[in-house]
């Protein structure tokens, strides 16, 4: 299969996106059955017909990921939620008014017309209304309804270019729309609107603080920033190592003044020894490293650099055939909470207390 590569330009002219003759023929070929690589303001997705169940075993097999893995299902009218659910509590009205459409999925009981191939073989329906232009006028042309997780090998880094998903991508899928970087980098905050109380399953730009402002009572899974994994996941991210490059990363925690030492005491071995390593740190300490393949993801105050940096730094490496790397760790409160939950995902939980 030769795959398409087309650049959609933000600025339309005059015209609406929808009128894009190329996004017209990526929503043709989601109609056929076939599969599309489409940017959002969080990570690029690899988007099916979410009511085909063949276009989701086709995506299972593209990204090679787990089937028990749950799709999101993309929607861009708000209208189109009924259709694919079988209730609408409050609490999901609340969080839509707040933040759809943005980068936040809420997982509801499903209806009948959801098959169980893109829900993961469960009864319950991850959804999100995603706010980026080119995504939205996609799924209108699509037909209303795209599965579509990150557009990635499954377990690598998340895609957040589109040549990113080329180096993954080429030959497997159909099409690939390349409008720019993601602007925020991580995935979309997950939130379980199926219990009493809203249960938040996976981290993101929406943080706890946020949800906690417009529901009042919201719980964090306890798993988020631990390698507990024994029940089927209800959303993407919770059961498999992910965002991972392709050397042995290790996160280094506590006192920056006692890590900094002790990684580059680790770094000088390594060397010695032949390997290239690399190290994650930030704009206050990356020059207090050794020469090596040193990463800066920001100031350590500019969480939302580091969320838009974290995951093409980790792919750089991988270019550059990096076969040991140290990452600093992270404050865990706010979007830090995404940021190291990503990171211990990446590095298998591997982590060293200084």
């Amino acid at each position: 299969m030769k795959t398409r590569f087309e650049q959609i330009a933000r600025d339309t002219k005059g015209y609406k996106l929808s009128d894009n003759p190329i996004i017209r023929a990526a929503g043709e070929i989601i109609k056929k059955g076939g599969l599309v690589a489409f940017p959002t303001e969080t990570v690029y997705g690899l988007g099916g017909d979410a009511l085909n169940p063949e276009s989701s075993i086709k995506i299972y097999a593209a990204k090679g990921r787990p089937s028990d893995n749950p799709l999101i299902v993309h929607i861009a009218d708000l209208r189109d939620l009924d259709k694919i659910v079988s209730y609408i509590p409050e609490s999901a009205k609340m969080l839509a008014k707040h933040f759809w459409p943005g980068p936040l999925t809420m997982i509801f009981q499903k209806s009948d017309i959801v098959p169980l191939e893109t829900t993961g073989g469960l009864n319950t329906v991850a959804v999100r209304f995603p706010s980026d232009e080119i995504a939205q006028a996609f799924i209108l042309q699509a037909g209303g309804y795209v599965a579509a997780p990150s557009a990635n090998t499954s377990g690598r880094p998340s895609p957040t270019m589109g040549q990113h998903v080329f180096e993954d991508m080429d030959g497997k899928i159909e099409m690939i729309l390349d409008g720019g970087s993601c602007d925020i980098g991580l995935e979309s905050t997950i939130v379980d609107l199926t219990e009493d109380i809203p249960v938040i399953l996976r981290p993101g730009f929406i943080t706890e603080e946020m949800l906690q402002d417009v529901l009042n009572q919201v719980e964090m899974d306890q798993t988020i920033l631990s390698a507990a994994s024994g029940i089927a996941p209800k959303a993407p991210g919770m059961k498999y190592r992910h965002y991972a490059p392709k050397g042995d990363l290790t996160i280094v925690d506590g006192d920056i003044n006692k890590v900094i030492p002790y990684i580059n005491e680790r770094l000088q071995k390594l060397q010695s020894m032949g390997e290239k390593v690399g190290i994650i740190a930030t704009d206050e300490s990356i020059d207090s490293y050794i020469q090596c393949y040193k990463k800066s993801v920001g100031k350590r105050t500019d969480e939302a650099m580091i969320a838009r940096r974290l995951y093409e730094i980790l792919r750089e490496f991988d270019e550059n055939e990096v076969s040991y790397i140290y990452a600093e760790s992270f404050d865990s409160s706010g979007m830090g909470q995404a940021i190291m939950n990503r990171l211990l995902k990446a590095a298998g939980h591997k982590v060293i207390t200084i």
